[in-house]
């Protein structure tokens, strides 16, 4: 008795030199760290990035190539240059070249990858969307737990508070001879469990800040501040429709699917001519390049040429792109209208657990009034030896277990209506 009485103390006093040190975090901070630091969100941010400049470069794919070349070099014989005199030994010569090239029709092959890049870059921006609603519904899944682990270790300490006054109870009963000694040991036994509880809860508690501590990027644990506001339930008219056609995870798979008909053009492209025009100005002999070129020792010579090349036949290798690539399109296609299954499905279960959630909250606090008062009713009762002392616990225990399901009813209604926020990629 004696221990379990330490160990109840224990277990009541063990939060409170820990909560000073804790981190406080209100939901909106909570999320905005958590965008700051989660690596998925970093790589879509990432992903973005890249697809920017892929369209950057295929953008460049319409503008001409410029290069320039500059040599300097000398032979220890005399040798006659493309200048056409005698270059003594260990004389320098000089040969400075600009050349600019641009491809005039490559079989649309430049514009299937710049409608490539395109989808690309909006399924980046998609997905980043994406991932930003999943990390908020995350962060606020790990938020609320850590809230109703909270308000969970307040009803353990609740029910060992009753525990210990049941306990004082049969104790001065059978001290006054008006109950058994089974009394008192029940009692006790009860008190134990109480406490058992409350030091799984305190030990639930811990988990789930220092899983919300993690999620935000914060060494420890975290604090959730909890908001004295229930929102209410949100309204669905239009809500699926408008899902099914501007969620983020439909339109990542619908600018894939672009992207992957885009794809198909470009193989295709190989079948085509490549038609290019090349210019080239050079400048060769004795005179250093930043002394000019109009020295009678310099031979300047400008070419302009245009190439026409055409692949007719290379082993099927055309053919093999342009079926892998019709294959990525037919799974492209399929994806898609699998997301809108998939979006449709987990909308409908996310918006029944949400009202069931709000009705659930309602029902749970009408038990929990009923289930004090039929505890108080028992407490009066066992006083007068009216009730034995199984009856008083019954009620206690049917108290605690309504105080749970009112708290896990209230923040199971929030983490399902954040999954639907996270599935329409908006607030409702």
């Amino acid at each position: 008795m004696i221990v379990l009485v330490a160990a109840g103390g224990l277990a009541t006093a063990s939060p409170e030199p820990l909560a000073a040190q804790q981190l406080e975090v209100t939901l909106p901070e909570a999320v905005r760290r958590a965008l700051d630091v989660q690596p998925a969100v970093v790589q879509a941010r990432g992903a973005v990035t890249n697809a920017g400049w892929q369209k950057r470069a295929a953008y460049g794919a319409f503008l001409p190539t410029v290069s320039l070349t500059s040599t300097a070099s000398r032979q220890n014989d005399t040798t006659v240059g493309g200048i056409g005199v005698k270059i003594p030994p260990g004389i320098y010569t000089y040969n400075t070249g600009l050349t600019a090239s641009v491809d005039l029709f490559t079989g649309f092959k430049r514009l299937a990858s710049y409608r490539n890049a395109d989808a690309t870059e909006d399924a980046a921006d998609a997905g980043l969307a994406n991932q930003r609603y999943q990390v908020t519904a995350a962060t606020q899944q790990l938020f609320f737990t850590a809230l109703a682990d909270e308000e969970l270790v307040r009803v353990a300490q609740a029910q060992v508070q009753r525990a210990q006054e049941e306990r004082q109870i049969s104790v001065n009963k059978f001290q006054a001879g008006a109950a058994t000694r089974s009394d008192t040991l029940t009692s006790t036994v009860d008190l134990g469990n109480a406490q058992l509880a409350l030091l799984q809860a305190q030990a639930n508690l811990a988990t789930a800040q220092a899983n919300l501590a993690r999620q935000i990027g914060v060494d420890g644990t975290v604090r959730a501040v909890p908001d004295s506001q229930l929102p209410a339930l949100p309204d669905t008219t239009g809500l699926r429709a408008a899902a099914l056609q501007q969620a983020p995870a439909v339109t990542q798979a619908t600018a894939q699917e672009r992207a992957a008909s885009a794809s198909t053009w470009t193989s295709r492209s190989q079948f085509w001519p490549k038609l290019t025009a090349t210019y080239n100005t050079s400048s060769q002999g004795l005179t250093q390049p930043w002394n000019g070129f109009d020295s009678p020792t310099q031979k300047n010579l400008n070419r302009f040429t245009i190439g026409l090349s055409w692949t007719l036949f290379d082993g099927f290798t055309r053919e093999q792109a342009v079926a892998q690539s019709s294959v990525s399109l037919d799974v492209a296609r399929a994806q898609t209208a699998d997301t809108r299954r998939q979006l449709s499905a987990q909308l409908t279960q996310q918006l029944a657990a949400t009202f069931t959630g709000h009705a659930q909250i309602g029902i749970t606090g009408a038990n929990v009034v009923a289930a004090a008062e039929a505890l108080r009713v028992q407490q009066e009762r066992y006083r007068l030896g009216a009730a034995t002392l199984l009856d008083l616990l019954t009620a206690e225990a049917n108290l605690t277990q309504a105080q749970v399901n009112q708290v896990q009813a209230r923040y199971n209604y929030l983490i399902s209506r954040a999954q639907v926020e996270a599935l329409v990629g908006h607030a409702l």
